[in-house]
């Protein structure tokens, strides 16, 4: 891995470019296993020497850090503040974050997790970017500030790109005031009714910050959502008033007793640990990591799945986006396969970011724009120099 210094960069990056050299973007580095692998012999170019925050404008509630702040420094600094960016941590994360990443890595996979429900995802925080094409020219897009945002959209194409289009230099992210009061509440009962609650919930009136369809591993939990190998919903809630959130728990335990649904109150710091679950064990610790996606009224469907059966799972109610993970013990290939169709069957996809010596899979399948995502591809980068076989919506070539 290249660390260049911040003056470095670009020169180093039109070297690579004019020796039409393979090489891979990346942040901090910790999470390179996941996804497809670099092709042999590709340099990898990390931002690490690039960290730190450029501007903080709290009265505007935006941030512009550069792309190889550990989002655990981020949130640390925004939180004296009284401010935070509106993203969970990635998977393998750990209680605290410590093991989290770069914000730029975080921008790059473009992951969100059960916070979308209410803050929407991480495209949707990013407002301003700077990055380095594949030639070493420096192109910039977006403002500042929320309300001047301007010039063409690259905050959407790079969101997600997983470095295939360009090294992301530095963004500029909306912020929001931290909440003063939260509260949680695991749900357990009947598949069905769970269902049946969880399509009430997303067309009321209120606004959990989350709706997570939630398995934790390690032997349950005291949510009584997860224990005895079954899922439940974990819900988390929000705002400035402590008799609010509890207006709120009342409501939706009323509502799920007259469908047979269990209830259990969870103060902040309980909370706090059922959600840490979700993170999982350690970015390396797991053999199989699985990105779920199905169309939200499938969500439970996908939960009841067998191919899934006592696998940990944290999948969101209103996007039907979600992760699992196991050892090899637990799920052999076949079974991934078997996920894979089902997950096609109900509108969605399935993502392998990691997966045992012993198997092939490919991380992703072609997607239906796969000519449109080659051809935005070839404007970025006219030598196919980053990121070879990495380029999502494009099944990577069988491994030799």
């Amino acid at each position: 891995m290249i660390s260049p210094e911040p003056g470095e960069l670009q020169e180093l990056v039109r070297e690579l470019h004019r020796q039409a050299a393979p090489w891979q973007p990346a942040g901090l580095g910790s999470r390179l296993s996941w996804g497809p692998q670099p092709e042999p012999g590709s340099a990898t170019v990390s931002c690490r020497a690039r960290r730190g925050i450029v501007e903080h404008s709290p009265g505007d509630f935006t941030v512009t850090v550069w792309a190889g702040t550990p989002l655990v420094e981020l949130q640390a600094e925004l939180a004296h503040h009284g401010q935070w960016l509106t993203l969970d941590w990635p998977w393998g994360s750990g209680s605290r974050g410590a093991a989290s990443g770069s914000v730029g890595g975080l921008v790059a996979r473009g992951f969100a997790g059960g916070l979308r429900q209410r803050y929407l995802g991480v495209r949707d925080q990013l407002i301003g970017i700077e990055l380095v094409r594949a030639d070493g020219v420096r192109a910039r897009a977006g403002g500042k500030v929320v309300k001047n945002v301007a010039g063409y959209d690259l905050m959407r194409l790079f969101t997600g790109s997983w470095g295939a289009l360009g090294l992301i230099t530095s963004v500029t992210l909306r912020t929001l005031p931290l909440p003063p009061q939260r509260r949680g509440l695991g749900l357990s009962g009947p598949l069905e009714a769970l269902g049946q609650l969880a399509s009430w919930l997303l067309g009321s009136s209120l606004s959990p910050e989350r709706i997570d369809w939630w398995r934790p591993g390690g032997g349950g939990s005291r949510t009584g959502a997860g224990t005895g190998g079954d899922a439940g919903l974990l819900i988390s809630l929000a705002s400035i008033n402590a008799a609010t959130l509890e207006e709120q728990i009342a409501c939706i335990s009323a509502r799920g007793a007259t469908l047979g649904i269990g209830a259990l109150p969870l103060e902040p710091a309980e909370l706090e640990a059922q959600v840490a679950q979700g993170r999982g064990p350690g970015p390396e610790a797991s053999d199989w990591l699985l990105r779920l996606a199905v169309r939200p009224s499938q969500a439970p469907a996908l939960v009841a799945e067998p191919a899934l059966a006592q696998l940990p799972l944290c999948l969101g109610a209103g996007s039907g986006l979600g992760v699992s993970w196991a050892s090899a013990a637990e799920l052999p290939a076949y079974r991934v396969e078997a996920l894979r169709r089902s997950c096609q069957q109900w509108g969605g996809y399935l993502t392998v970011l990691r997966q045992p010596s012993s198997s092939q899979l490919p991380a992703w399948l072609d997607a239906p724009a796969r000519p449109m995502i080659e051809a935005i591809k070839r404007q970025f980068d006219p030598l196919q120099q980053l990121a070879r076989g990495r380029l999502p919506g494009v099944q990577p070539p069988p491994l030799d």
